[in-house]
C-alpha cells in the first residue's frame, strides 16, 4: 500500500495550516492542529492547546485514515503523486465524499485524464463556495497530473 509522500504531506499542511488552539472550521466543527476534527472527549484533552510537534504526530495518524480510505475506494493503479492528491482530498472532504464521487468513478474506470476536473467540483462547505477550497482543489489536481 502507498504512503503519503513529502509533496502530499506538505500540501495538506499548507492548506490546513497550524492552529495551536481549538477553533471552528468552515462548517463549524471543532478542530485543532493541522485540521484534526475533535472526537468526543478530546476538547478536554486539548483545552490548553497543542504543540506543533504533537499536531504533526496527530496529522500523521489522521492521514493514515485517509490513506486507508483511498486504498479501499480506488482500485486503479496510482502514481505517488496521484495517491498524494487523493489523500489530501480525502483528508479534507472525508472518505464518504471520495467513495460517492465521480472522481473515484473516473479513476476506477481508468480515466486519469478526466480526474483532475473532478477535483474542482468539490469547492463548497456549508453551502458556500470557498476560495480556499478552490485553491486547494486546483493544487490537488495539479499534483495529480504531475510526474
Amino acid at each position: 500500500m502507498h504512503r503519503t509522500g513529502t509533496r502530499g504531506l506538505e500540501l495538506i499542511k499548507r492548506f490546513e495550516g497550524f492552529a495551536p488552539q481549538i477553533y471552528r472550521d468552515a462548517v463549524g466543527l471543532p478542530t485543532i492542529g493541522y485540521g484534526h476534527l475533535l472526537k468526543p472527549g478530546e476538547a478536554e484533552i486539548f483545552a490548553a492547546g497543542i504543540s506543533e510537534t504533537a499536531a504533526e504526530a496527530l496529522l500523521l495518524s489522521d492521514i493514515r485514515i485517509a490513506e486507508d480510505a483511498v486504498a479501499r475506494c480506488i482500485e486503479a493503479d496510482l502514481t505517488e503523486a496521484q495517491f498524494d492528491a487523493l489523500v489530501s482530498f480525502t483528508f479534507n472532504m472525508g472518505s464518504g465524499a471520495l467513495a460517492r464521487s465521480q472522481l473515484a468513478a473516473k479513476i476506477n474506470a481508468g480515466d486519469h485524464k478526466g480526474a483532475p476536473d473532478e477535483f474542482k467540483r468539490w469547492v463548497y462547505a456549508g453551502g458556500r463556495r470557498l476560495r480556499g477550497l478552490v485553491r486547494r482543489r486546483r493544487a490537488e489536481a495539479a499534483l495529480y497530473v504531475s510526474a
